[in-house]
This record gives structure tokens, C-alpha cells and sequence, in this order.
């Protein structure tokens, strides 16, 4: 398994790192499989896969539910976990806690938090020997006041995104995700820092990526944002293997003989 470590050299070397967002056991076992440096638990998972409107609806026991089934999938990868909406607003007291339980409980390597306002929380964390990635730029649990467009786009705010990357590092946040924010910025913030960048819809200049696995794969998701690649489609597969066994079931094709038991428990009152 990477360390924090491996990835700051990384970093250095300039490899570049790969994150995948996961939400279950399979998927995780995948992407372990297919050597993914990096695994993160989002929030997203309540749209992805439990059908929630907005991240706002997910749970602590969700995130660590979920957390705890890839790392099952995934024990020799790099984990991060998001702490969800409303488990660390309120007292840095309840937050504390609530990172704790997660921390614990998830099996997590590190907890993943949102916004540029936290700096104190980071340092109640990361004293309680929690590592911490930080998340700026459009921040999911936010998009109902920021709405889903590009952030920092003036350079004030580009010079304001930078100095919180710079006082995160300072605090000791290991590494942090810039989503939907200039090519141009993410690149300067990535040269102007030593903990790795990973970017989502931030251009190539940030020291890794990150995508969510459904829309990696086409499976179950609609219309990707702009800075979503599909590689697979598996909507199109499933839809036509479970035609196909409709049909089959339909037809009566199956189950065949290779697909049935044949002992047979009354064969002396059939032939009688």
C-alpha cells in the first residue's frame, strides 16, 4: 500500500497520481486489481447509489457503511474518506468526534474535508493524528449556494484558493483535491505547493486525477460532466446481458443442462 510519503515523491518525480472514486466492495476489487494508486469514498455515493438528490441527504453510518466494504474490496490501497455533510459544521468539539468515529470505523487512510473555512477544524484533526485531505474549488455540499460551474475564476479568488492550499500545507494537510477551477490556476497551485494536487475538471497541470467509477464505466449515471472520459459502457452491456436472460427465461433456454442438477431424488417413483 502507498503512503503519504510515496505520494509527496511522486509528486516530485513527477509520476502522476491516480485516484478512482469508489463506493463498494466489486468496484473497489477492480480498481485495486487494475493498480490504481488512490481510492476515495465520496459523497457522491448518495446520488451514485442510494438515489439521494444531493450529498446534503448522506449519513455518517452511509459513509462509513461504504467505507468499510472498499476497503474490504481494496485492503492494499490507499483509502480516503469524506466526512458528509453536517458531521463537521456545528462545535470543532462534535467534529472532532465525528472525524474520530470515521477515521476509526471506516478503515480509512485519511478523511477527506470541503471547503476554505475550516482551518481551525484541520488543526483539531490533524493534532488528534488524523491525516486530512483538504477540497477546494466547486465543492459538492456547497452547490446550493455555488451551483455546478467553474470556481476561482477571477483572480482574486485564484489568489485566495492558492493561500488556503498554502496554510493547509502549513497545517499539515497531506494532499487536496481541486475540482472545476482553471487549468491555469490548478497548475500555479500545484507548482506554488509541495502536498499533491489531484485534480477533477482542473486540467493536466495538477499532480494527479480523479474520476468517479460510474462515470468512468458508463454504469447507471446520466448525462457526465464536461470533464468526464467514458473508457467503458456498461449501461449498454448490462441492459443487453439482462435482455438477454429475460429472453432466455422467456424461451425457456434457460436453465439448460449444464446449468441444472441431476440427481434424481424420485427416480424409482417415475419409473413405477
Amino acid at each position: 500500500m502507498k503512503s503519504t510519503m510515496d505520494f509527496i515523491e511522486m509528486k516530485k518525480s513527477g509520476e502522476k497520481i491516480t485516484m478512482l472514486t469508489a463506493y463498494d466492495y466489486p468496484s473497489a476489487r477492480q480498481a485495486e486489481a487494475a493498480g490504481i494508486d488512490m481510492i476515495l469514498v465520496g459523497d457522491s455515493l448518495g446520488m451514485t447509489v442510494l438515489g439521494y438528490a444531493s450529498t446534503v441527504e448522506v449519513t455518517l453510518e452511509d459513509m462509513i457503511h461504504h467505507a468499510r466494504a472498499v476497503r474490504r474490496g481494496a485492503p492494499d490501497t490507499y483509502i480516503v474518506v469524506d466526512m458528509p455533510f453536517g458531521t463537521y459544521h456545528a462545535s470543532h468539539e462534535e467534529a472532532v468526534k465525528n472525524a474520530i468515529r470515521l477515521y476509526q470505523e471506516s478503515g480509512a487512510n485519511a478523511i477527506k474535508i470541503e471547503g476554505a473555512h475550516l482551518k481551525g477544524f484541520v488543526h483539531h484533526l490533524i493534532d488528534a493524528g488524523i491525516p486530512v485531505v483538504g477540497h477546494l474549488g466547486l465543492t459538492p455540499q456547497a452547490v446550493g449556494l455555488t451551483g455546478f460551474r467553474m470556481q476561482a475564476s477571477s483572480r482574486e479568488e485564484a489568489d485566495e484558493l492558492i493561500e488556503t492550499l498554502q496554510n493547509f500545507e502549513a497545517l499539515g494537510v497531506v494532499m487536496a483535491v481541486l475540482e472545476a477551477i482553471p487549468s491555469d490556476l490548478a497548475e500555479k497551485a500545484a507548482r506554488q505547493t509541495q502536498m499533491p494536487l489531484i485534480g477533477i475538471g482542473a486540467g493536466i497541470g495538477t499532480d494527479g486525477q480523479v474520476l468517479v467509477y460510474h462515470d468512468v464505466l458508463k454504469y447507471g449515471t446520466g448525462r457526465p460532466p464536461r470533464f468526464v472520459k467514458q473508457y467503458g459502457d456498461f449501461d449498454k452491456a448490462g441492459i443487453k446481458a439482462i435482455g438477454e436472460y429475460i429472453s432466455e427465461v422467456k424461451d425457456q433456454k434457460f436453465p439448460d443442462e449444464n446449468t441444472t442438477y441431476k440427481k434424481k431424488v424420485y427416480e424409482d417413483e417415475n419409473n413405477g
